[in-house]
C-alpha cells in the first residue's frame, strides 16, 4: 500500500449537513475500495486565492490514507463526477524521505485534532 493525502474544495452553498454528507463519501469510497484512512483534516470554510467556478470561497477538507494505486483512479473519477466538487489533488508520498514527511504530517494532524477537542471540552465544563 502506498502513502497518499488528497485535498479537495467543496462548493460554500452547500448547508453543513451536505459537506458532511460530500466528506463522508470520499472517506467511504477510500475504505470501499481497500484504502485505510489514516487521519483527516477539516479546514474549514476559506477564500480561494481566485475564483473558482464563480466562487470565491469554498469548504477544504484533507485525507491523508493509505491505499493500493488502483484506488486513485476511482477517487478521481468521483470527484470529478461530483457538481460540488470546485478543485482536487492527490498527492503520492513515494521514496522514505517523502513517507516520513507524510508520518510527520500525520501525527501533527492527530495532535492539532487532540488539541481541539481538549479546549472544546475545557469550553464546555466552565
Amino acid at each position: 500500500m502506498r502513502h497518499y493525502e488528497t485535498m479537495f474544495i467543496i462548493k460554500p452553498t452547500l448547508t453543513q449537513e451536505e459537506i458532511e454528507a460530500k466528506i463522508e463519501l470520499f472517506k467511504q469510497a477510500i475504505i470501499k475500495n481497500g484504502g485505510d484512512v489514516v487521519a483527516c483534516f477539516d479546514m474549514g470554510m476559506r477564500t480561494l486565492a481566485y475564483e473558482v467556478k464563480k466562487h470565491k470561497r469554498g469548504y477544504y477538507y484533507v485525507f491523508y490514507f493509505k491505499a493500493p494505486s488502483t484506488l486513485i483512479v476511482e477517487l478521481e473519477r468521483l470527484y470529478r463526477i461530483n457538481e460540488d466538487i470546485i478543485r482536487f489533488i492527490v498527492i503520492k508520498y513515494e521514496s522514505k524521505k517523502e513517507q516520513n514527511a507524510w508520518n510527520a504530517l500525520v501525527e501533527q494532524t492527530k495532535q492539532t485534532k487532540a488539541t481541539k477537542a481538549e479546549t472544546s471540552a475545557q469550553a464546555v465544563v466552565h
